[in-house]
């Protein structure tokens, strides 16, 4: 919880995008974020750096999150003995952005395995504390049709399910909820093939207008984490600007 002092901040694939967004958001004077990444430590670095400013501790742990020896390393520093994990983010994704006819069985578990696979298996192997608050991330091909987004749209689909499962049985001790995104400006809009069309669409038609920020999306997570949300658990909240009311 936001004002019960200082927090360990767990977040997966922390060193762009949506990740960077959010580990700046948590920084703050006395909370400590672990910062992960698998390819590029210097952009890991540069987060760091600007967590750092705002009064944050961080740590670089790289990894890949499809490793189980990988993923005990990332719960094992903030063990019970280093006092334990007060926000934990599943935010790393990495998999297949093509129609289903032409994926690979190896790309279709890498898809999976990045996804849905941790987002089980780190939150068990995390000490997590009294007030805990797990945060999936999700995006709209969860739910609707997406080009391309056959393999990744079934692995956020199971995140959004496994959300409501771990809130009943980590209750009362921690809550779970999962924030949908909808269009986000990242790096990974441009795997999509219909990227331009997508973009044009949400322009037009998104009642709140334009598209999300990584930041947008941040804010969400952090809300979720605060005090006054203490009554939320097992959520999937969707964040899209209202596009999928249309």
């Amino acid at each position: 919880m936001l004002d019960a002092g200082p927090m360990n901040i767990l977040i997966t694939g922390a060193s762009r995008g949506i990740g960077a967004a959010i580990a700046r958001r948590f920084a703050a004077p006395g909370n400590r974020i672990l910062i992960n990444y698998m390819q590029s430590e210097a952009a890991a670095a540069a987060v760091a750096e600007q967590c750092a400013a705002a009064g944050a501790e961080t740590v670089l742990v790289g990894g890949d999150v499809r490793n189980e020896d990988d993923l005990k390393r990332l719960a094992g520093v903030f063990s019970a003995t280093e006092g334990g994990v007060d926000v934990l983010v599943h935010n790393a994704a990495i998999g297949a952005l093509k129609p289903f006819r032409t994926i690979r069985p190896g790309q279709w578990d890498l898809t999976i395995e990045s996804s849905l696979r941790p987002f089980w298996l780190l939150t068990r192997l995390c000490a997590l504390n009294d007030g805990a608050n797990v945060i999936g991330l999700s995006s709209m091909g969860s739910r609707q049709y997406v080009p391309g987004y056959a393999a990744m749209g079934a692995a956020k689909a199971g995140v959004e399910a496994l959300t409501r499962q771990l809130a009943v049985e980590l209750a009362p001790r921690v809550r779970v909820n999962t924030v949908c995104g909808g269009l986000v400006r990242t790096d990974a809009l441009r795997y999509l093939d219909a990227e331009g069309q997508m973009l044009a669409f949400a322009e037009e038609h998104t009642p709140l207008g334009g598209i999300a920020s990584p930041d947008d999306i941040a804010a969400v997570v952090h809300l979720l984490c605060d005090a006054r949300a203490r009554w939320i658990t097992g959520q999937v909240i969707i964040a899209d600007g209202g596009l999928s009311l249309l």
